[in-house]
């Protein structure tokens, strides 16, 4: 799934014993999941000859729809990858001053990104719900069941990725990024909870 594998491979990893994937990449599947259940409401609405006065407004929902599930999926390949940063500076040698010093700067680098990553995540899955509210008005009303549950998706992924946000403040020393990022974390939050 994230890097061309099937969800039985995906879910096998998931499980395994190995560091990643882990919960951030999971959380931008399941936004992927909501992103694909909107296209397909959105499809489901071009292929009705009845709703024909929906189509010009669902067309460009579709192509949002399609464009963020590739950005969810690419989400999780940058998730996994910037957890892999932080895994292997955990594991640098620490024998000396020296190299303790280096492998405590590396560390705060990798946490720093490992921590930017799920943020954007978030935002990436806040722009999915608001797109669920926008094809909940345009779609066909015969799959509303299925826009309800990208939704759903999307609250759950957007919830998940700032929980790894925040596991990563736990040991970050940049007290000016934590609030930075923390102030994001409460504008995104602020705008979910105002979307219903």
């Amino acid at each position: 799934m994230t890097d061309g594998i099937s969800i039985d491979a995906y879910l096998a990893r998931l499980a395994s014993g190995e560091p990643t994937p882990g919960g951030g990449s999971a959380a931008c599947v399941a936004a992927a999941l909501g992103a694909a259940l909107v296209a397909m409401v959105g499809r489901l609405t071009l292929a009705s000859p009845k709703l024909v006065d929906r189509h010009a407004r669902v067309k460009p929902l579709v192509d949002r729809a399609d464009a963020l599930r590739h950005a969810c999926l690419a989400g999780a390949r940058a998730d996994e990858e910037a957890y892999a940063v932080v895994v292997a500076a955990q594991r640098l040698p620490r024998a000396t001053d020296q190299e303790r010093a280096a492998r405590s700067a590396r560390l705060q680098s990798a946490l720093a990104e490992a921590a930017e990553v799920p943020l954007r995540n978030a935002a990436t899955a806040l722009e999915l719900l608001r797109l669920t509210g926008e094809m909940a008005e345009a779609g066909t009303p015969h799959a509303q069941s299925d826009v309800r549950c990208a939704a759903l998706f999307a609250r759950a992924a957007m919830a998940a990725a700032i929980e790894n946000v925040l596991v990563n403040h736990e040991y970050l020393k940049d007290e000016t990024l934590v609030a930075a990022q923390r102030a994001r974390i409460a504008a995104l939050r602020r705008e979910s909870a105002a979307l219903g």
